[in-house]
C-alpha cells in the first residue's frame, strides 16, 4: 500500500485560519509569499504578520501541503514560488468540509441569517 492510499486528510484537522487561507489562496493558483499577503489583505480575510505567513509556509511545506516551484522569474528574482500538492488539496477540502458543516449547525441554531 502506497503513502497515498493511507492519507487521512481529517487528523490533519482543523487547520489554523492562516493554514487554510494559504491553502485555499495556493488552490487557485501558485504565488509567492508576497503575493499571498496580498490577496488575503484585498480579499478582506485577516492578514498575519510577515513572520506569521512565512512559518506557517515552512510549516505547511514540511507537512507536504504545498511545495516550492523549482521556476524563478530571472536571477534576481529570489522568491519562493509555492504551489498546493494533491495532499494539500485534500486537506484543505476536509477542512472546507469541517467548516461547512460548523455554518450548517450555526444556521440551525438561528445564528447565521
Amino acid at each position: 500500500m502506497s503513502e497515498a492510499d493511507t492519507f487521512d486528510p481529517g487528523a490533519h484537522l482543523p487547520l489554523r485560519p492562516v493554514e487554510f487561507q494559504v491553502l485555499v489562496l495556493l488552490g487557485e493558483r501558485e504565488r509567492h509569499g508576497w503575493a499571498v499577503l496580498q490577496d488575503m489583505e484585498a480579499g478582506g480575510q485577516a492578514v498575519p504578520g510577515i513572520a506569521t505567513l512565512y512559518r506557517t509556509l515552512r510549516r505547511l511545506e514540511d507537512e507536504g501541503f504545498i511545495e516550492r516551484q523549482a521556476g524563478l522569474k530571472s536571477e534576481e528574482d529570489h522568491r519562493r514560488v509555492y504551489a498546493l500538492t494533491a495532499s494539500g488539496r485534500e486537506v484543505a477540502s476536509a477542512e472546507a468540509r469541517r467548516l461547512g458543516t460548523l455554518l450548517g449547525i450555526a444556521r440551525a441554531a438561528d445564528l447565521i441569517v
